[in-house]
């Protein structure tokens, strides 16, 4: 009766050991106290371990249906933030938690391309001081590539807010959005700064008793190297919470049609076919009076739309309208990327270098013009017109005698190598006639 005695005893007491250690993972601050009584009542009422147990269950599903109850309100919140792609550049703002109980520094960078940079700055502006932010930096560069990088200061609950505001006043072209995690350098920081003040306190203190010079100067030299060590890790976990107190956002607002460029190829071939083999290739080499077709191939190789194309060559004095169009259509918008292939037809008399001006506006996908510089390119192209009749010049002689060089060279080598299969043939034959030779009379 005395062993089953003591080993109830034990029992319980092994049953308040397993509730404390339960209440200790699951509870704090007040919870835990009114666990405790909880635990306390049910043991001196003869609870077993059960009742423990169940008590400790309670007291850790409250928390969880908390939990739920706020993760529900941030997922609303978050589902009314993300209402729809920012801009119209179909980047998506990211979800990112605020309310954990932990040290974030949000930081975003992102480019919006927008039709008027100063009227878009002014927008952003006021945009980000309607959510309680403000303007910390701005850097504006003028034409004729205008653009504008702004630097914005928010609370981390409108981070993402604001990100939508900022990417609602034009195209976004890149977005990045980073989230550091920097609890552990504050506390790192926070404990060195307690050190480090206990040191300083212990040198003023030795500082304030010591008698002799010596010990003085050495007291305060090793003071000072403290103090500012202290305060440079005041400085430095300053920064951190400043960093943490409020998100950064930088935004580069860009002209959306800033970048128009265009690129020109002229060539010719000798025909008159309305340009079906265009485009050529090379220089051209023609006897005079021979139908010539000179080709015109202009590619949009800048970031934005081009209309309005204008052509002019004064030494074929060729324009746009005397010109046969190959492919694409020069009275419609030409797309990035996009070419338009011309063709015109004359008969050259003489040796020509052709100087061909192409010119484009910017404009919207639309039609409609755009503000921005125009696109402009100029291209030559070089056609030797021969006379079969006349005297040969210096250069045609010399370009005669070269290539008749060439070809002679090409003969020679045919030549060898036609004969090298068959040189064994003298080898062997020297060879047997110093072997048929009678040896001379001694």
């Amino acid at each position: 009766m005395g062993r089953w005695k003591k080993a109830t005893s034990s029992s319980k007491v092994l049953a308040l050991v397993l509730a404390v250690l339960l209440v200790a993972a699951a509870c704090s601050g007040d919870d835990a106290a009114e666990t405790f009584s909880e635990i306390g009542a049910s043991l001196d009422s003869g609870g077993d371990g059960m009742t423990t147990g169940t008590t400790s269950a309670a007291s850790e599903e409250a928390p969880t249906e908390a939990s739920n109850e706020g993760e529900g309100d941030r997922q609303a919140a978050d589902d009314d933030t993300q209402g729809g792609p920012l801009g119209s550049g179909g980047v998506t703002p990211v979800a990112l938690p605020t309310q954990i109980g932990r040290d974030i520094i949000f930081t975003a960078e992102m480019t919006v391309a927008v039709t008027d940079v100063t009227a878009a700055g002014e927008e952003a502006t006021r945009a980000i001081q309607g959510l309680g932010g403000f303007l910390f930096g701005q850097h504006t560069i003028g034409s004729p590539n205008p653009t504008s990088v702004l630097t914005f200061k928010v609370q981390p609950e409108d981070f993402q807010i604001a990100l939508a505001a900022l990417g609602s006043i034009g195209e976004v072209r890149t977005q990045n959005v980073t989230a550091s995690d920097v609890t552990e350098r504050i506390v790192d920081l926070e404990s060195r700064i307690a050190t480090a003040t206990a040191s300083v306190d212990r040198l003023r203190v030795l500082l304030a008793e010591a008698t002799e010079i010596d010990s003085i100067v050495e007291l305060e030299s090793e003071l000072l190297m403290r103090e500012t060590e202290l305060e440079t890790l005041r400085g430095s976990l300053r920064t951190l919470q400043d960093q943490v107190a409020l998100a950064t956002i930088v935004v580069s607002l860009t002209e959306a049609a800033s970048h128009p460029e265009l690129a020109l190829t002229v060539s010719a071939y000798p025909a008159h076919d309305s340009g079906q083999s265009c485009p050529a290739n090379g220089e051209l080499r023609v006897e005079t009076g021979t139908e010539t077709t000179f080709c015109f191939e202009i590619v949009n190789t800048g970031d934005t739309w081009l209309a309005d194309f204008e052509l002019r060559d004064p030494v074929l004095d060729l324009a746009l309208d005397d010109l046969t169009v190959v492919f694409g259509d020069p009275d419609t918008s030409l797309e990035p990327g996009d070419s338009l292939l011309l063709a015109g037809e004359m008969v050259p008399d003489r040796d020509l270098r052709t100087r061909t001006t192409v010119t484009a506006k910017p404009v919207d996908e639309t039609g409609e013009a755009i503000p921005g510089r125009p696109a402009s390119q100029t291209s030559t192209a070089f056609v030797n017109a021969v006379d079969p009749d006349g005297i040969a010049s210096f250069a045609e002689g010399l370009a005669a005698s070269w290539d008749l060089m060439v070809k002679l060279a090409q003969v020679l080598v045919l030549a060898l190598g036609a004969l090298i299969p068959f040189i064994w043939i003298p080898v062997l034959a020297w060879f047997v006639w110093r072997w048929r030779r009678p040896a001379a009379p001694e």
